[in-house]
């Protein structure tokens, strides 16, 4: 990490509380007040059979705002845990990647309304005559439009983390509990942070889907901004959808001051770099924390007891020297759970298998599969070309905004709101305008595939050049290197890790874009392109269960294979060649 004299000046912190103190307890309080209120909604009956009318009222924006963002932070605390596990696990156990990194290739190819088709029932099911049944569902499919990105990300970052980094940790005997919380973690929390800040853009993007439900040929409405934002759309209203789009873009750029920023600010002291830059990251927010004593407080009495105590627990539990190695003593209870967990899994994968083989039974011909296999290819082209050209225009950008601090400040929530802007409140404009310039929509589904997706390889692009440890810089420039003599040298080669988690993450996400991308409706107007994501949207809105099936299916097998083909090389290369030791 830094060892610059700033870094190393002792911090002064309030040795008391002040007003400032008050105003953060209060704020929190409101903020504790405000999730039970949009919560409580959550819990009120639900009659599957009489769907309630959602209000389209203007003035429910801010109740349906609360209900939306209280879904997203759910689903994003979950997908937190999610990504930090599965990524730990993937990084540290050979057999556990081996499964890990496939089954998220196949999650991160299913598409949202594919995860809303096998989940709605199921969690009605568990909750029965209560909304909160939809609730989950709709929380759920929102995680899947998050975790994929943030399990990559911090899958890379681990399996990065400088030897001498690691060597040290083993030196001072570190348990694994202390050096995940002292190396590892402090190691990927800048890469973690942008992959998190673009996966709950994608949760945004997603939010339509997600909470207007058409399944089963059934309409379901969740109170939230994304099926306002459905209905909207289907009634042509643009009045309605431009309010909408406001209160998104208030929460969107509430979000970036009051946590991504901060969080960034915090981040920056776990740069791997021995000299500091010259412009560092500054946040209104971060700055005010840093005045208040509550937060010592608790680290004192709350967090590093804590610590202290799960520390005492692991010494306590790892095995004394003896016959047996501590690594083999120890490691058998999590090769055992492993080991459960994949039986389990394979289970119910079996079971999967066999009830889809019964589904597709006799409903499926071979001219039939020929046909969505085709429309597959179609949308692979799609995704390769949006990947490519979206690398071609982004890379550059990210570079520059990474190297500028100051322009970093004012892009990075422009870059959110590019991210978080659901492409189906784009349609007003877009189907106007491929209706007046004659567009096929085999070509301008690709422009609307690139509007959702491009963002993940800029996010990753500038979290790698903001990375770059600024003694590198300088050495560089004692070297004279200009143009592309520095881009061959230092900037390809730094952010191409980087580059990989992003370019790898969008051609998945593209996949799962392509449902909106291709088929596209504002009141009367629908245009479609010949591709596998206008073909899943129309037969998951009809309920056709083994055609659903089949085309989720074809999707997962070419994500694989470009996965296998592709993006797992430029990973180990990118392990093997480009990492900061």
């Amino acid at each position: 990490m830094k060892s610059t004299s700033p870094q190393l000046a002792v911090d002064h912190h309030p040795s008391g509380f002040t007003w400032v103190d008050g105003v953060v307890l209060l704020t929190l309080l409101g903020l504790f007040w405000s999730a039970l209120h949009f919560g409580h909604g959550m819990l009120v009956a639900f009659d599957p059979a009489s769907v309630p009318e959602l209000d389209f009222d203007t003035a429910q924006i801010p109740y349906y705002a609360g209900r939306t963002l209280l879904r997203m932070w759910i689903a994003f605390g979950f997908s937190l845990l999610f990504a930090i596990s599965l990524g730990y696990l993937a990084a540290k156990h050979k057999a556990a990647r081996a499964v890990i990194l496939p089954a998220l290739d196949i999650l991160q190819s299913v598409p949202v309304l594919g995860f809303l088709s096998a989940t709605v029932a199921g969690f009605m099911a568990l909750f029965p005559g209560s909304l909160l049944g939809v609730e989950c569902a709709a929380i759920f499919a929102i995680f899947t439009g998050q975790v994929w990105n943030m399990a990559f990300g911090f899958y890379h970052s681990m399996v990065t983390v400088p030897i001498d980094m690691q060597e040290a940790a083993s030196t001072y005997g570190l348990s694994r509990w202390q050096r995940f919380r002292v190396v590892e973690l402090p190691a990927s929390a800048h890469s973690l942070i942008w992959n998190s800040m673009m996966s709950f853009g994608g949760g945004w993007f997603f939010v339509a889907q997600s909470e207007a439900i058409s399944v089963m040929n059934k309409d379901i409405k969740l109170p939230g901004l994304g099926s306002y934002m459905a209905m909207a759309i289907e009634k042509g209203d643009n009045r309605a959808a431009a309010w909408a789009v406001l209160a998104m873009l208030a929460l969107i750029l509430a979000s970036d001051q009051l946590v991504w920023r901060p969080l960034l600010v915090w981040a920056d002291k776990f740069k791997i770099e021995l000299t500091e830059s010259s412009v560092a990251p500054t946040s209104w927010v971060h700055a005010l924390l840093r005045g208040t004593y509550v937060f010592t407080w608790l680290g004192r009495r709350v967090v590093q007891p804590v610590q202290d105590a799960m520390d005492r627990l692991w010494r306590r539990a790892r095995p004394s020297t003896g016959a047996r190695r501590p690594q083999e003593s120890a490691g058998w209870p999590l090769r055992v759970a492993g080991l459960a967990v994949a039986a389990w899994l394979g289970y119910e994968v079996i079971l999967g298998v066999f009830a889809g083989i019964a589904a597709l039974h006799g409903a499926l011909t071979l001219g039939l599969f020929g046909h969505i296999a085709w429309l597959g290819w179609l949308t692979l082209l799609r995704v390769l070309a949006m990947t490519v050209l979206a690398t071609l225009v982004w890379t550059p950008v990210g570079v520059w905004i990474g190297s500028h601090p100051k322009v970093a400040r004012y892009a990075q929530p422009l870059a959110q709101i590019g991210a978080s802007f659901p492409v189906n409140m784009t349609f007003p404009i877009v189907v106007g305008l491929f209706v007046a310039t004659h567009t096929p929509m085999n070509w301008g589904s690709i422009l609307l595939i690139a509007m959702g997706t491009q963002w993940y390889i800029l996010f990753n692009v500038i979290a790698g050049a903001m990375a770059i440890p600024n003694e590198m810089k300088e050495v560089a420039s004692i070297y004279g290197l200009r143009r592309w003599q520095r881009w061959r040298t230092l900037i390809l080669p730094a952010i191409f890790p980087f580059w990989v988690t992003g370019a790898c993450t969008a051609a998945g996400g593209a996949w799962n874009a392509s449902i909106v991308a291709e088929l596209a409706t504002w009141g009367d107007t629908t245009l479609k392109a010949d591709g596998l994501g206008a073909f899943i949207a129309e037969v998951t809105k009809s309920g056709n269960t083994p055609l659903i099936i089949t085309s989720i299916g074809v999707m997962s097998l070419y994500v694989v294979a470009m996965n296998k083909l592709v993006w797992r090389r430029l990973y180990g290369f990118a392990e093997r060649r480009f990492r900061l030791d």
